[in-house]
């Protein structure tokens, strides 16, 4: 069945108005008309099934009639990656959102060169995965900061993978705790010696190996989120 994300409250009884890129996409490309049955979530209300009650020159009504699943939270994961090509970015937020990330924090390393970034187009990317994948909340997409900025804030009580190119423990062995995790993927480039020698001195930094191959970042990403969900992620349900 199609499901959307929508920013309104839900309950039964209320009346929802997608966007107008939504409505085009029920009507014209799916072909809804009045009656017709879909799915919407917000991220706090659960999932619901809806009708269309109306079909406008320049939208749709959409009624709730009824809760089909509670709101349910993926594990507490942040994927933070440095910017990289454009493409590239896009392939890690689509994936990062299948995969169950959270939020998606992008960082300006010492090596990073890469394209300019549209973080409305990025979230739409978020969306989309979320729809299609069936989660009930949609990843954040932050605008970049840089590395130096980023870890001076940290909060100490969420734990760092840190994925080494340089090596480390085996991701299986070296996460064993639940969260709330981050997992920080470098440039194209990898991190410089003053950073990599930062990260590894900071007490909440668990440094960590992808292999014996030096992967590209989109390819990195979902390697290690992959290799995280296996080891303390919620693919067990």
């Amino acid at each position: 069945m199609i499901r959307l994300h929508v920013p309104q409250p839900l309950s039964a009884g209320a009346a929802i108005a997608p966007t107008l890129d939504q409505s085009r996409y029920l009507t014209q490309v799916m072909r809804l008309k009045a009656g017709d049955d879909l799915l919407v979530f917000n991220g706090t209300d659960g999932e619901w099934r809806v009708s269309v009650a109306e079909v406008l020159k320049k939208g749709v009504i959409l009624r709730a009639e009824e809760q089909v699943r509670p709101q349910h939270y993926g594990p507490d994961l942040e994927l933070i990656v440095a910017v990289v090509k454009k493409a590239r970015v896009e392939t890690i937020v689509e994936k990062a959102a299948e995969l169950g990330a959270k939020r998606v924090r992008l960082t300006i390393t010492q090596r990073t060169n890469a394209d300019r970034l549209r973080l409305d187009r990025l979230d739409a990317i978020a969306e989309e995965a979320a729809e299609q994948t069936g989660r009930l909340d949609v990843p954040t997409v932050d605008d970049p900061v840089k590395l130096d900025a980023l870890l001076n804030d940290w909060d100490p009580a969420r734990r760092l993978m840190f994925c080494d190119e340089t090596g480390g423990a085996p991701v299986a062995s070296a996460v064993t705790e639940p969260g709330p995790w981050a997992i920080l993927i470098g440039p194209e480039g990898g991190f410089s010696a003053e950073e990599r020698e930062r990260l590894i001195a900071l007490p909440f930094t668990t440094a960590v190996s992808l292999g014996p191959r030096i992967l590209r970042a989109d390819t990195a990403a979902i390697a290690a989120m992959t290799l995280w969900q296996a080891a303390v992620g919620d693919w067990e349900r």
